[in-house]
């Protein structure tokens, strides 16, 4: 749902290479069944679960009729052809997927993801109605010497290079710290706030008059968990988060969806 800004408060569930079908299906089962016990009526955050491919179809199965949308981990940006191994943008629309991660750390430090393959697929993702949710976020040693801000910019100038101003418009980012990713570590919420902050005002400076960033939804994701939640939810610039190891239990995951729902709740009675 959209909070009074304009921007949609998400949070999505990232399983990894976790689950086979038969457990996606109970873990989606249990998530869809927590969030109807937790009352109706109430406004919740765009609720997104991400399995693997091999877990796609069970998971939507177990969705439908549900506020729960579905993403994939990610994709090729072209169409097909002789590229063994890749799933392609037509085929995750044929399935009704609507959301697909893009960039993720591990991605890129495992799979030899640049920001170039994140900007063409960014464009394919868009092109096919998908809703990309590209990732960005500097390593440890970036960190320590002193890179945050110019490695992030760099991925957000790079993986929007050649997007229109309403294609943009499209798309969420996810901030994530890769030092704080399976880590147990978080990044303080103040500095995940300001590096949010960093995004959007990048954002707008790509598309200078068209105030793009202020209405482009930008997730935390980083170890987070059900104790961290809240703090980050008040955050101005963290409008939702892409959540790891969490998401793997729907006991741990539901109280993250709670947290949503609460900053959400906050921003729709700014408006009233």
């Amino acid at each position: 749902m959209t909070s009074e800004s304009g921007r949609k408060t998400i949070i999505a569930g990232n399983w990894k290479m976790n689950k086979t079908p038969a457990e996606a299906a109970s873990l989606a089962k249990a998530i869809v069944e927590g969030i109807a016990s937790q009352g109706k009526g109430e406004a919740l955050p765009e609720i997104v679960l991400c399995p693997t491919f091999v877990c796609l179809s069970e998971v939507l199965n177990q969705v439908k009729g549900s506020p729960c949308k579905v993403g994939a981990q990610n994709m090729d940006y072209r169409d097909s052809g002789a590229f063994t191994g890749e799933i392609a943008p037509p085929m995750l629309t044929a399935m009704a997927v609507q959301y697909v991660l893009i960039g993720h750390s591990e991605r890129r430090q495992f799979f030899g993801e640049t920001n170039e393959s994140v900007n063409l697929k960014v464009k394919a993702a868009l092109a096919h109605g998908l809703i990309p949710v590209m990732c960005v976020g500097e390593l440890l040693e970036q960190r320590e010497n002193g890179q945050t801000d110019s490695v992030v910019k760099e991925q957000v100038v790079k993986g929007l290079a050649g997007i229109a101003a309403s294609d943009a418009a499209k798309v969420v980012v996810a901030y994530e710290p890769v030092w704080a990713i399976g880590t147990g570590k978080t990044c303080e919420t103040p500095e995940a706030n300001r590096v949010c902050g960093l995004i959007r005002a990048e954002i707008d400076s790509l598309y200078s008059g068209t105030n793009i960033g202020a209405g482009v939804s930008i997730l935390y994701g980083g170890s987070v968990k059900a104790s961290t939640i809240d703090e980050q939810m008040e955050q101005e610039h963290i409008d939702g988060a892409l959540v790891g190891g969490a998401s793997l239990k729907a006991e741990d995951f539901l109280p993250l969806i709670k947290g949503g729902a609460k900053r959400l709740k906050s921003q729709l009675v700014k408006t009233s």
